[in-house]
């Protein structure tokens, strides 16, 4: 039988971890005058759990075997959105449950939905610990999608083991120091963020915030106009750039300190992604140039294009507005997603770069039956069984993502609500289309039961989908 001691005692480390990182918020309630018990009773919860954990597994093992590694990867993100929603529930917002549970799975998802309604009402403490979740969330998926997801045979990291020209080169270190170094940059980048928000106009409170919310793309603002409360075209450009940043690998990062130079602008998904952008506003401009549409301009296409792109979801206008091309774009665009290893979700950059590549090969056997074409990844050849979790993953996205659709549509929902409610949960996005759920309202309205299917959304999508399905197989429990 196997022994869960180590899922255990690692879910009872991230718990005190999460419990320490609750009473950060008291700082900004005792300058703003905001004092409550919210988040130290949450803290002191989250670590007399985390402690029990913790101290009832000390005699773990200290390897996880694959199927620990699925359930650990489950399990903890589940029970920090729970514990997570606690500072909710025991603020004096008057969240409920449900809404409180949304919240933190769409923060810990770096999803970017929300409940709240008024967000310059809220207390500085809460906004802050909105703020904190994404960014715990982006540091943490970029470091199990690395160091995790591998061992899974799930998820971007795979690409890695085809990808590598450079034998001499060794990309992945040991866990622990590959941890460190992704959690250094990711630092720096942040620190960078809120310096440039900073010194271009932004409080202290909302530099930090944003930046936050911004390296992990996620989205969360202190604002109902999102980050277009500002109205600067330097914060804009600025947030655009570190966007930019946090969806790049973070393995290229690591790469360019240890001295490849040109890893930038050699890098097979950077080139792409830019590519998707670029064409993406071209595409705008166009459509929007010939409709002689007078409510748009460059910034608000530039800026909404990469942060619909990158499942950050600031807006800056009201994109729904623009026609209906525009709306179905950034449809596709939630879908896409960024590159594999970033803050980023979707479909992500190298799978939409291996199904045209596998098209392509299907396309030149019919025209040459006799040829014998082997599909390459970034001058690599990629093996049948890495081109199968492919073409399976986006399948079963697609799948699960008509699901969701279908499920909210029975509870009520409108199409554009429905259909655009899924496609922001699956792919992390934020924001969806309409005047209900879009880039000028919130999810308060929906149903609760909507929320809830909703939520399941977002983590399926976060974990790439089969590290969460796969432990409904019953032969994923047995021996």
């Amino acid at each position: 039988m196997t022994n869960y001691k180590t899922v255990f005692f690692t879910l009872g480390i991230l718990q005190i971890i999460l419990g320490i990182f609750m009473l950060i918020p008291i700082i900004a309630q005792f300058f703003y005058n905001e004092i409550d018990s919210s988040f130290l009773s949450a803290s002191i919860v989250t670590i007399i759990f985390g402690t029990l954990f913790f101290l009832s597994n000390l005699d773990h093992d200290k390897k996880l075997n694959l199927q620990q590694a699925f359930l650990v990867t489950a399990l903890s993100w589940l029970s920090i959105a729970i514990f997570s929603s606690l500072p909710f529930i025991f603020s004096d917002t008057n969240f409920s449950i449900t809404n409180a549970f949304f919240e933190s799975m769409s923060g810990i998802t770096t999803t970017g939905s929300t409940i709240i309604s008024n967000l310059e009402s809220m207390p500085k403490g809460i906004l802050l610990w909105r703020a904190i979740l994404q960014w715990l969330g982006g540091i943490g998926i970029i470091v199990m999608a690395i160091t995790l997801m591998p061992i899974m045979n799930v998820g971007g990291m795979q690409l890695f083991k085809i990808s590598n020209n450079d034998s001499s080169e060794k990309i992945l270190p040991k866990s622990k120091e590959i941890a460190l170094r992704l959690i250094f940059i990711y630092l720096i980048l942040t620190l960078f963020c809120a310096i440039s928000y900073k010194i271009l106009g932004m409080n202290i409170f909302d530099s930090l915030t944003h930046a936050m919310t911004t390296i992990a793309t996620g989205g969360f603002s202190n604002y109902n106009d999102s980050i277009g409360f500002f109205n600067s075209i330097s914060i804009e450009i600025s947030a655009m750039i570190f966007i930019v940043l946090g969806s790049l690998p973070f393995i290229v990062y690591i790469k360019f300190l240890n001295g490849n130079k040109k890893i930038f602008l050699n890098d097979i998904q950077i080139r792409t992604f830019i590519k998707i952008i670029l064409i993406s506003i071209v595409l705008l401009v166009i459509y929007l140039a010939l409709s002689k549409s007078n409510t748009f301009n460059l910034r608000s296409i530039f800026f909404n294009v990469i942060s619909i792109l990158t499942g950050t979801g600031y807006v800056n206008a009201q994109f729904d507005s623009w026609g209906g091309f525009p709306i179905v774009l950034f449809l596709l665009l939630m879908f896409i997603g960024g590159c594999a290893g970033s803050t980023t979700c979707g479909i992500k950059i190298f799978r939409i770069q291996i199904l045209y590549s596998f098209i392509s090969n299907q396309l030149k056997k019919i025209i040459y039956p006799k040829g014998v074409f082997i599909l390459k990844y970034d001058q690599n050849p990629v093996d049948n069984k890495f081109i199968s979790s492919v073409i399976s993953f986006i399948y079963l996205y697609f799948m699960i993502f008509f699901a969701i659709t279908a499920l909210l549509s029975l509870t009520g929902l409108d199409f554009i609500t429905a259909i655009s409610g899924a496609a922001t949960s699956i792919s992390n996005v934020g924001p969806g289309l309409g005047s209900i759920i879009g880039p000028n309202g919130n999810f308060s309205s929906l149903p609760d039961i909507s929320k809830w299917i909703l939520t399941l959304g977002m983590i399926l999508g976060r974990l790439e989908l089969f590290a969460i399905l796969v432990l409904f197989l019953p032969s994923f429990w047995r021996n």
